[in-house]
């Protein structure tokens, strides 16, 4: 009895190396755990792409293969959802937030890692505990900040908004305490040999921060331009509080706008939601080792 167990426990470690994959046999369940989730986080997306290539008629007898990819679809659901448009205005926000983002994140996380200054500790705990607030509570706030409520009650004859223009798309993601504690964690490791260095060159911490830190910290600004990116591209709500008119709304809210139109047609649907996340996975493939890094690395060894 037990010569068949055993025998029964080596056969799957055989077949791995057969193939030339060496696995200890107490991680063969910790494997088929991890590739059974691969499986279930694959599938909707292989299930989106594959519809996106249907007929109508293979639709609705929901296959999981197109016998003739239609190609055709990615076509029609350009145009007829107008994505061009709902396109450039993604880019543009996208770029907008991840610069402003960028500026806020770097100069406040030097500030709290390198520079000491009275009450630091105390201000970056109470932004550190902002995380913990929900984004639906302050969403509120940053409305009435947007439609001038805030202003007409100091001036009430203020006609000063916001609403329908670039800058309320934004704005109020200029700044986000995840990055700022992302970067101060690394710059803070930064050695303090290459600051003394810096300040007998004659440099102050401006010139540090251009000169030394950012050449050496190219994996967490990275990580944090990657979350900038998914977290603009992949708005949705919060554009259609603050637009009335298609002028600068994104990408995700001109496909719910197509998904009311197209109605039936789902693989139009599939074929612009494949559109919409084309861009996210590019950047993700390109990045893939320094958005690693990024996450993994929180300073600098020796």
């Amino acid at each position: 009895m037990a010569r068949t167990t055993q025998t029964a426990d080596n056969a799957p470690q055989g077949i791995f190396q057969s193939l030339g994959i060496k696995i200890k046999p107490g991680r063969l369940g910790l494997y088929a755990i991890l590739i059974f989730g691969a499986v279930l986080a694959i599938t909707p997306f292989f299930w989106m792409v594959s519809t996106s290539l249907m007929t109508l008629g293979e639709t609705i007898t929901r296959q999981w293969l197109p016998k003739a990819p239609q190609f055709e679809n990615y076509v029609i659901a350009w145009n007829e959802a107008r994505f061009a448009k709902y396109f450039f205005n993604s880019v543009i926000i996208t770029l907008t937030t991840i610069v402003g983002l960028l500026v806020t994140s770097i100069l406040a996380g030097y500030a709290f890692g390198r520079i000491k200054f009275f009450g630091r500790e105390v201000i970056f705990g109470l932004l550190l505990a902002t995380m913990m607030i929900p984004e639906s509570v302050t969403m509120i706030p940053n409305l009435l900040m947007i439609r001038g409520d805030i202003i007409r009650m100091v001036v009430p004859d203020s006609s000063f908004t916001l609403m329908n223009t670039l800058w309320a798309m934004t704005i109020p993601f200029w700044a986000n305490i995840f990055s700022i504690f992302l970067l101060r964690q690394f710059f803070m490791k930064i050695p303090d040999e290459l600051w003394d260095a810096a300040r007998m060159d004659g440099a102050g911490h401006l010139r540090f921060l251009v000169q030394v830190c950012l050449p050496i910290s190219k994996a967490p600004v990275l990580t944090v331009t990657i979350f900038a990116f998914i977290g603009a591209w992949n708005a949705f709500l919060w554009p259609l509080l603050v637009t009335t008119r298609p002028d600068w709304r994104p990408l995700m809210v001109g496909l719910w706008t197509f998904v009311t139109e197209a109605g039936p047609e789902t693989q139009l649907l599939m074929a612009g939601a494949v559109i919409a996340v084309i861009p996210i996975l590019i950047l993700y493939f390109l990045t893939q080792k320094q958005f690693t890094e990024g996450i993994a690395t929180t300073g600098l060894k020796g």
